[in-house]
Formats: C-alpha cells, sequence, structure tokens
C-alpha cells in the first residue's frame, strides 16, 4: 500500500513508519523536521509541510492508499491548545481534496467507553489519571467528534498508558469498546494495531480500545 504518516517523529509515529516499511509499504512521513526522524528505507520519501497548512498538505495525501497519524499532545501544555483536533483538520481536509478517505488515528483509552466489568481498583486509577489528564482528553474527544461528523472512513485506535516496550504483535483488541483491565501498552504494540486496522472493514468509523 501506499501510506502517508503524520507525526511521524513522535514514539507512535516513527513506529509506524519502521513497521510499514518493514511490511513492503511505501511511506510518506510528513514531518516539520526532518532531523528528528531517526527511519530510513529506500521506500520512504519524507514530506517536510507546515502541519497547520492543508494546502501544503495536499500533496502529502495524494494518490494515497490510506493515512495514518500519531499527532496528538506532547504536554499538557500542546492539549490545552487543542492540537490534536488543530492538526488533525489540515489532514482532513488535504484528505478531501485529493479524494483519499481512509484514515486511522490514536486516541487514548478513556475516550472510549468504560470497560465492562472493571475493579473498584482500575476505576480508582482511571479516574485519578482522567483528572491529571483531562485537557488531553478534552482535546482527543473534539478530534474524534470531528471524524465522527466528516466523511473520512476513520478508526481511532485507543491505547491505555503507553509504554517503550518492544513489539508483540500480542494485545486484545474491542471495537466500540475496551479490554478490561487494559493498564498498558507499548507504543510498537499500538502502531501494530493502527497498521493491522487499514485491512480491518470492521474498524471503519468506529473507535478500538486496545491494551495487553
Amino acid at each position: 500500500m501506499k501510506l502517508t504518516v503524520f507525526g511521524a517523529t513522535g514514539g507512535i509515529g516513527q513506529e509506524i513508519v519502521r513497521q510499514a516499511l518493514g511490511a513492503g509499504h511505501e511511506v510518506t512521513a510528513v514531518v516539520r523536521d526532518p532531523a528528528r526522524l531517526a527511519v530510513t528505507g529506500e521506500r520512504l520519501v519524507v514530506h517536510r509541510a507546515d502541519l497547520g497548512d492543508a494546502e501544503a498538505l495536499r500533496p502529502a495525501v495524494a494518490g494515497r492508499d490510506a493515512v495514518l497519524s500519531g499527532l496528538g499532545a506532547r504536554s499538557r501544555a500542546d492539549a490545552v491548545g487543542g492540537i490534536a483536533a488543530r492538526l488533525t483538520r489540515p489532514v482532513l481536509a488535504a484528505m478531501e481534496a485529493e479524494g483519499v478517505r481512509r484514515l486511522v488515528v490514536v486516541s487514548a483509552a478513556p475516550v472510549g467507553p468504560a470497560a465492562a466489568g472493571e475493579g473498584l481498583l482500575d476505576k480508582a486509577v482511571l479516574a485519578v489519571v482522567g483528572s491529571v489528564l483531562k485537557d488531553v482528553y478534552a482535546d482527543l474527544r473534539v478530534m474524534e467528534s470531528e471524524l465522527a461528523a466528516g466523511a473520512a472512513d476513520w478508526t481511532s485506535v485507543r491505547p491505555p498508558r503507553l509504554t517503550n516496550g518492544p513489539l508483540t504483535g500480542r494485545y486484545r483488541t474491542v471495537v466500540g469498546g475496551t479490554p478490561p483491565r487494559g493498564r498498558t501498552l507499548a507504543r510498537a504494540d499500538a502502531a501494530h494495531a493502527m497498521l493491522a486496522a487499514l485491512d480491518d472493514p470492521s474498524t471503519v468509523r468506529q473507535g478500538v480500545g486496545v491494551a495487553y
């Protein structure tokens, strides 16, 4: 497939690029600073662009089969500015202008529905995390509501707390829900789940909970 990756210099974004290249895909990585992208490959094109400019993004998505986005807040200050929603809007506009429909984004588990059978300890932990990171999750909820209102064939992958563990390919997924007692997921496996969603029609216009 011909893929475009936004947020390609982030932890999940670089994993998406690395794994997609390893699977034989052609990848366009959209970045603001090419020096921050540590991944290389024969089928990789690095596209430098202002992520807030939909016109500047159109060449990066033209002729692509799908777009994947690792865009999101790297700090609570970013979230207060609504960075995930703000940067996803130009991506959607560029995709619409170029007739590209498939989009997979990363979100977060608390944006999805509560898991069935969640224990008191898990609920308490989620309440604390939700309070501390409320601006991050509010930003992601706005992003997801705008995806739902648009025409793209989107999937929102919602991991819990992210780690820097190795790729395992062994995790639980719940389309339209949240895995119970799902506390962590490696960024490498979050990227793996996003790539896997591309070929899964059951995930189109759905949130997908992913966790160990």
